[in-house]
């Protein structure tokens, strides 16, 4: 998943917060993928912490948004929700886990 661009996105996306943890989707472990199979398109593929989030939609829009403002040059952005693997509590980043309170 790393070149540089991933990595510029994925650094973009620790400014989406979930509203519920405030914790930002990078540290939650909720984006599995970020591609780029062609030079104009962007593929994400990310989960949420349930599938009954009520911020799903936003987060969802914020993930495209910040994708099409850090490379405008894209055509096309794809943000894929999956739910296979299921998001767990192992996902989490170090930062995360104090931040949570959550010991494994």
């Amino acid at each position: 998943m790393e070149d540089s661009r991933t990595a510029l996105l994925m650094e973009k996306l620790e400014e989406v917060v979930d509203p519920d943890l405030q914790i930002d989707i990078v540290n939650l472990g909720l984006i599995y993928s970020i591609d780029f199979p062609d030079e104009d398109y962007c593929h994400i593929r990310m989960t949420m912490t349930s599938m009954g989030c009520p911020h799903t939609g936003t987060i969802v829009a914020e993930v495209k948004y910040l994708a099409e403002q850090t490379f405008p040059e894209l055509n096309e952005v794809q943000v894929e929700l999956v739910w296979s693997p299921p998001w767990t509590k192992d996902r989490l980043s170090s930062l995360a886990r104090y931040a949570l309170g959550v010991h494994m």
